[in-house]
């Protein structure tokens, strides 16, 4: 099953995803500029691989819903988000504020 949600942050609105597959539900909430996900992100391979992209984005582990994402500390993050200010660290919802 596949969700779609916008979310509202200090005025901001976001675009909540959520997919459940067997085992496991994959979550991002992003915007035009960026998005941030749960653990199933690969921030390694976005920096060494796809860095021509320039791709702002922010991983959280252990999360299971969207809300949970909202308010876990990022995990890690890529080096464009790094340059917006995000950081590890970072609650989620701060870091998708970093991308307005």
């Amino acid at each position: 099953m596949i969700e779609l949600s916008p979310i509202v942050i200090e005025g901001h609105t976001f675009l909540a995803v959520s997919v459940q597959l067997p085992k496991t539900t994959l979550l991002t909430v992003s915007n035009e500029k960026g998005y941030i996900m749960c653990g199933a992100l690969d921030v390694e391979l976005l920096n060494a691989k796809l860095k021509d992209r320039k791709v702002i984005a922010g991983r959280a582990v252990g999360v299971r819903t969207i809300e949970q994402l909202l308010e876990a500390p990022m995990e890690s993050v890529t080096y464009e988000a790094e340059n917006l200010g995000i950081h590890v660290g970072m609650v989620g919802k701060e870091a998708l504020l970093k991308m307005v």
